[in-house]
C-alpha cells in the first residue's frame, strides 16, 4: 500500500522537537556528571579490599546493573513518593534512575581501569609514602583513563539513547514530544524517522570526537 509521506507536519512543529531535544540533553549531561562522579568513588571501593567498603558497593552496583534501567525509572516515580516523605517528578525520576543506573556501570569500568595498572605500580607509591586516595589522584586514574575512555564513550551514548525511556512517565524529551506529533497528525513513519536522524545528528560527532582524543592522548 503507497504511503504518502508528510514531513511538512514535523517541519511547521520543529520548535516542539527543538523542545523535546534540549530536554534529552539536558538529562543526559545532568545524569552522565552525577553518574561517572559517583560511579568513581563506588568503582574505588569495589576494588578495596575492606569488606565495608567492598560489600555495600558490590550490591549496589548489582542491584542497578541487573535491573532494567525501564524497571528503574518507573520505580523512582511511582514507588519511591510512597516509601519516602518526598514528591517527584518526571525529571528527578529519569534523574535519580539514569544517574544511579550510570554510576553502576560506571563503577566497573573504573574498577576494571584501575585493575589494569600494574601492581608494581602501587608497591610504588605505598614505598613512597602515599595514602590510598593520593595513589589514586596521582598514579593509577592518570593512566587508566586512557584505557577506560572508549568505555566511558560506549556509556555516554548508551546514556543519551536511554533517555528516551523516561517518556514512559510522560517526561517531555524528544521521543514523548515526537509521539504527541505522531498521534495528532497520523505520521508515525515521519516522526519516528526524524528522531531517528536527530540522534545519530547529535551522537555520531561525539563519537568522532573522542574517536581524535583516543588517538592524541598516547602521543601525549
Amino acid at each position: 500500500m503507497a504511503h504518502d509521506f508528510d514531513f511538512a507536519t514535523i517541519l511547521a512543529n520543529w520548535n516542539v522537537l527543538a523542545r523535546g531535544l534540549l530536554q534529552t540533553l539536558q538529562l543526559a549531561l545532568v545524569c552522565l556528571v552525577c553518574g561517572l562522579a559517583l560511579g568513581l568513588p563506588v568503582g574505588a571501593a569495589r576494588y578495596s579490599r575492606r569488606p565495608w567498603l567492598h560489600w555495600p558497593a558490590t550490591a549496589f552496583v548489582e542491584v542497578f546493573r541487573n535491573t532494567p534501567a525501564l524497571v528503574q525509572i518507573m520505580w523512582f516515580f511511582f514507588a519511591f513518593p510512597i516509601v519516602s516523605p518526598f514528591e517527584i517528578d518526571a525529571f528527578s525520576a529519569a534523574t535519580l534512575a539514569l544517574s544511579l543506573n550510570t554510576a553502576a556501570f560506571s563503577a566497573e569500568i573504573y574498577r576494571g581501569g584501575i585493575q589494569s595498572i600494574a601492581p608494581a605500580q602501587w608497591e610504588a607509591g605505598r614505598a613512597l609514602g602515599m595514602t590510598y586516595p593520593q595513589l589514586l589522584r596521582r598514579v593509577i586514574l592518570p593512566q587508566a583513563i586512557r584505557r577506560m575512555l572508549p568505555a566511558f564513550t560506549n556509556r555516554g551514548i548508551e546514556l543519551v539513547k536511554m533517555t528516551t525511556l523516561a517518556s514512559t512517565i510522560a517526561f517531555a524529551e524528544l521521543l514523548h514530544e515526537a509521539k504527541t506529533l505522531s498521534a495528532i497528525n497520523f505520521n508515525p513513519i515521519e516522526a519516528y524517522t526524524t528522531v531517528a536522524l536527530i540522534f545519530f545528528a547529535v551522537v555520531y560527532p561525539v563519537t568522532l570526537f573522542v574517536q581524535r582524543m583516543e588517538l592524541k592522548l598516547p602521543r601525549r
